[in-house]
């Protein structure tokens, strides 16, 4: 089994800076993608960033294009998300997930407030 435990969030001013961790403990072989992904009241969730295991491949939504930056450290099993330039509308649950080829797991979420 594979379980992942995020820590980081918090409470920041806008135009502040925010750094997730989400570290995966158990059989972590299979994992291709590590990801991370938001979620407020009475919205879907959304993709913010991905990143390949082999090779660091990164994708991002536009939303966050040039403000944040998702990084892993394969050793460690873990994935990180630098999170910059900070708005308001970046408040949200956010979760991390890995993914193999046919299944994704996902860690418990850490609440993120961009309040003044």
């Amino acid at each position: 089994q594979v379980r992942l435990v995020q820590s980081g969030g918090g409470l920041v001013q806008p135009g502040g800076s925010l750094r997730l961790s989400c570290a995966a403990s158990g059989s972590t072989s299979n994992i291709r993608v590590m990801g991370w992904y938001r979620q407020t009241p009475g919205k879907q969730r959304e993709l913010v960033a991905t990143i390949t295991t082999s090779g660091g491949s990164t994708n991002y939504a536009e939303f966050v294009k040039g403000r944040f930056a998702i990084s892993r450290d394969n050793a460690k099993n873990t994935v990180y998300l630098q999170m910059n330039s900070l708005k308001p509308e970046d408040t949200a649950v956010y979760y991390c997930s890995m993914s193999g080829i046919f299944t994704t797991i996902w860690g418990q979420g850490t609440q993120v407030t961009v309040s003044s």
